[in-house]
C-alpha cells in the first residue's frame, strides 16, 4: 500500500522547496489525493515500475498543479498522468516538474537578470527580463521536453536513478528570444567551444555539484534554441523555471536549464560533474548525434531523443464489447526529424495498418495518430502502436540497455479482451 506523506513532512517540502514565508501561504494548496497505487506501468502495456517505487507514489498538487505523480519530494519530481497526453499539447498545470538540487529558487520578474560573458564572449551583458523582450526578435517553437529518464522505470534488469514511468515529458509552445540573437549582442570570439549555463536552483549541501550543464557552440546557436519565458501563452510556471529557461528542441531535458541565470561562451569542454561523469552513454550505442568535445573513449554524452510513441486511449486488460470499434489513439515524436508515420497492430502483430496523422505542430512536437479497428470474433488481442521518423529511425522491439536508463522506446504492448 503506498504511504500517504504526513501532513508535517508536506509542510517541510515546501518551506525548503519555496521558502518558509511561501509555505504558509501555500500549504493548503499543496495536498495529497491519492494514497492508492497509481502510475503503473504494468496498466499500459510495459514491464511495471520496481515495487518499492509504485508502492512509494502518490497523486499529490503542487501548488498551480494538478495532482501529479510524485516521485520524490526533495529535490521535486512529480509526472504527468497518462490522460494528459490524450491532446498534442500539455497544459502547463500539468506539465511534469524535474530537480536534481533541493534548493528551489523564488525568483521575482523584476529582480530576475541573466549574466552573458565567458572567456569566449567579446564582452558581458546583464539583461533583465524586460530588455529580453524589447530588445531582441520575439521566436516561438513548439517541441517536447522530455526528461533523459523517461521510463527508466520500465528497465528490466531495473537500473538506479528516478524511477521514472512514461510521464516525465511533455510538448508546449515556448515563446521567447533566440540564444543566438544575445550571443550575437555579447559577440562571440574565434576559437569558441562551447555554451555553458547555470541556473538559480542550488544544491542543499556544499559537496553536491552546482546543476551546469553545456550545449556545443553550433546547437546554441541553433535558430530553434531559445530563452524562453512563455509557455502556452502564459508565463513559464514557477516549477518549470520561471522566469526563464533554455529550450533545445530535439535534445533532451538535461539541457533545457531552469530559472536560467548565466550563460558564458567557453574554449574548452565544460568539465563539472554534470557533464563528464552524469548523463552518458556507452559510446556508439545509439545512433544520435555526438557532443564532440564531450566525448571520452568509453561513453559520450546523451543527446538527442529517439523516436517514440504513447497510447493513451487503451489500458492491458481492458474489455472493449465486440462489434464496438476498437479505438486507437496516442503520440508520437522524435529528437526533431519529424514523425513521417505510425503503425498499429490490433491483432497481436499479425498485421499492421498505418494510423492518421493529426495536424502537424512542427517536427519537435508531439503527433497525434489514431486508428479505429472493427471487433469481430471474441478472444484475447495485443495492441501495438509503432513510430518511424521521417530519418527512417523506428522503434525498437527490445531494451537496448544501458546503465542509466536512457532511451527506452520499445515497442508498447496492450492487452484487450474483446466479449
Amino acid at each position: 500500500m503506498n504511504k500517504r506523506p504526513s501532513r508535517a513532512s508536506r509542510r517541510s517540502f515546501l518551506a525548503k522547496a519555496t521558502g518558509a514565508g511561501a509555505a504558509s501561504l501555500l500549504a493548503p494548496a499543496a495536498r495529497v489525493l491519492a494514497a492508492g497505487p497509481v502510475g503503473s506501468s504494468g496498466a499500459l502495456g510495459f514491464a511495471e515500475l520496481p515495487d518499492g517505487a509504485l508502492a512509494e507514489q502518490a497523486l499529490y498538487a503542487l501548488p498551480g498543479k494538478v495532482p501529479l505523480i510524485k516521485k520524490t519530494f526533495r529535490p521535486p519530481n512529480f509526472e504527468t498522468p497518462v490522460e494528459y497526453f490524450r491532446t498534442a499539447v500539455t497544459p502547463n498545470k500539468a506539465f511534469f516538474v524535474r530537480y536534481h538540487l533541493a534548493g528551489i529558487p523564488q525568483v521575482g520578474a523584476k529582480e530576475w537578470s541573466l549574466s552573458v560573458g565567458g572567456e569566449s564572449a567579446e564582452r558581458e551583458l546583464k539583461l533583465g527580463l524586460a530588455q529580453l523582450k524589447s530588445e531582441f526578435k520575439p521566436a516561438q517553437v513548439t517541441a517536447v521536453c522530455q526528461c533523459s529518464g523517461n521510463r527508466r522505470g520500465l528497465f528490466e534488469p531495473h537500473v538506479t536513478g528516478v524511477e521514472w514511468g512514461v510521464g516525465a515529458m511533455g510538448n508546449a509552445v515556448w515563446r521567447g528570444v533566440r540564444l543566438k540573437d544575445v550571443l550575437a549582442k555579447a559577440g562571440v570570439k574565434a576559437g569558441a567551444l562551447e555554451v555553458v549555463f547555470d541556473g538559480a536552483d542550488h544544491p542543499a549541501l556544499e559537496k553536491t555539484p552546482d546543476f551546469v550543464k553545456s550545449l556545443p557552440l553550433e546547437v546554441a546557436l541553433d535558430d530553434n534554441t531559445l530563452v524562453a519565458f512563455e509557455m502556452n501563452g502564459a508565463p513559464l510556471p514557477h516549477w518549470n523555471g520561471f522566469p526563464a529557461r533554455l529550450i533545445v528542441p530535439g535534445w533532451t531535458g538535461t539541457y533545457w536549464v531552469k530559472h536560467l541565470a548565466s550563460v558564458k561562451v567557453v574554449s574548452q569542454p565544460e568539465k563539472n560533474f554534470w557533464m563528464s561523469a552524469a548523463y552518458r552513454l556507452p559510446k556508439g550505442r545509439f545512433k544520435t548525434p555526438s557532443f564532440q568535445s564531450q566525448v571520452a573513449a568509453a561513453n559520450e554524452p546523451i543527446t538527442s531523443m529517439v523516436v517514440n510513441s504513447l497510447i493513451t486511449s487503451l489500458r492491458s486488460g481492458q474489455q472493449i464489447a465486440r462489434g464496438k470499434p476498437l479505438e486507437v489513439k496516442g503520440v508520437a515524436w522524435d529528437g526533431g526529424a519529424g514523425i513521417a508515420r505510425v503503425e498499429v497492430t490490433t491483432d497481436s502483430g499479425a498485421t499492421w495498418q498505418p494510423a492518421q496523422l493529426g495536424r502537424d505542430l512542427g517536427r519537435f512536437s508531439f503527433r497525434e495518430f489514431s486508428l479505429s479497428a472493427p471487433t469481430r470474433s471474441p478472444g484475447s488481442t495485443v495492441v501495438m502502436a509503432r513510430a518511424t521518423s521521417t530519418s527512417g529511425e523506428t522503434q525498437v522491439e527490445q531494451l537496448i540497455h544501458n546503465p542509466a536508463g536512457y532511451h527506452h522506446n520499445v515497442v508498447q504492448r496492450i492487452y484487450v479482451e474483446i466479449v
